[in-house]
C-alpha cells in the first residue's frame, strides 16, 4: 500500500517537468491526483483527473476546488509548483511588466494556493503543502531580479504558513531544486545551462523524478514532524 493511498492529492503546473514526474510519483503510491495546468493533458494516467486551471485566477481557483471537492472530497495534499517563469533582467533594467508577469505566475499563484485549499484542510484538521521554490529562493546571484524575489517571497510564505498552522494539523514545507533538466531549461540557451551544471558539485542536471521524490517525502506521513524547512535538491550547488 502506498504513502498516499486513497489521499485526494493537488498538483499545479502538472503538464511538464517536475509538475509531471510528480504527478506520477503520487499516483504510483496511491493517491488520487488532481493534475491543475492551463495546457492539455499531456497523458493518460490512472488515478490521475486533469483539469485546466490558471493558478493566478481567484475565480479559477475557487471554482477547481470547489469541483475537487464535490468529485472527491477534502484535498489531503497541495504541491503548489506551477512557477519557474523568469527573467534574466536585473533591478535597474526590468521592465513593470515583466517584472509583474512574474510575481504573479510565481508568487501569486501559491498565495492563492494556499488560500483557497487551506480552509478545508483546517476544518478537517489535517493537510500538507508543499511550495516549489528554487535555490535561488534562498541564495543570492547577479541578475535574475523579479524570479529571485518571487521565490523568495515562496521561502517565506512557506516559514509563515507552517508557523501559523503547525498546531492545527497541517504541515508546510519547500523545496529548492537547482538546476533540473525540464522542458523550461532545456529551451533556454545552451550557455548557461551549461554554466550552472559547471557550478554544480555533482557535475550534472538534475532530474524531474528526483525532485519528485524529495517533494513526495515532505508529502507524506514519512516527514510528519517536518514542518517549515527548505529541502534543497540542488547536486549541492549551495555547498560552494
Amino acid at each position: 500500500m502506498g504513502r498516499f493511498q486513497k489521499k485526494v492529492c493537488i498538483v499545479t503546473g502538472a503538464a511538464q517537468g517536475i509538475g509531471l514526474a510528480t504527478v506520477r510519483r503520487l499516483a504510483a503510491e496511491g493517491a488520487r491526483v488532481f493534475a491543475l495546468d492551463i495546457a492539455d493533458a499531456p497523458e493518460h494516467i490512472p488515478s490521475v483527473e486533469w483539469m485546466h486551471c490558471d493558478v493566478t485566477s481567484v475565480d479559477q481557483w475557487e471554482s477547481t476546488i470547489n469541483s475537487i471537492e464535490s468529485l472527491a472530497g477534502p484535498p489531503k495534499v497541495l504541491i503548489n509548483n506551477a512557477g519557474g517563469v523568469g527573467s534574466y533582467d536585473e533591478l535597474a533594467s526590468i521592465s513593470l511588466d515583466d517584472w509583474d508577469r512574474v510575481i504573479e505566475l510565481n508568487q501569486r499563484s501559491v498565495f492563492l494556493g494556499m488560500r483557497t485549499t487551506l480552509p478545508s484542510m483546517l476544518e478537517g484538521g489535517e493537510g500538507s503543502i508543499v511550495n516549489v521554490s528554487s535555490m535561488w529562493g534562498i541564495i543570492g546571484t547577479s541578475g535574475v531580479a523579479a524570479y529571485q524575489a518571487s521565490k523568495g517571497a515562496v521561502t517565506m510564505m512557506t516559514k509563515n504558513a507552517a508557523a501559523t498552522y503547525a498546531n492545527r494539523g497541517i504541515r508546510v514545507n519547500s523545496v529548492h531544486p537547482g538546476f533540473i533538466w525540464t522542458p523550461m531549461t532545456e529551451a533556454q540557451d545552451a550557455d548557461i545551462s551549461q554554466g550552472l551544471i559547471d557550478k554544480t558539485p555533482m557535475a550534472r542536471a538534475g532530474l524531474g523524478n528526483e525532485v519528485a521524490a524529495g517533494i513526495a517525502f515532505l508529502a507524506s506521513e514519512d516527514a510528519s514532524f517536518i514542518t517549515g524547512v527548505q529541502l534543497l535538491i540542488d547536486g549541492g550547488f549551495t555547498t560552494i
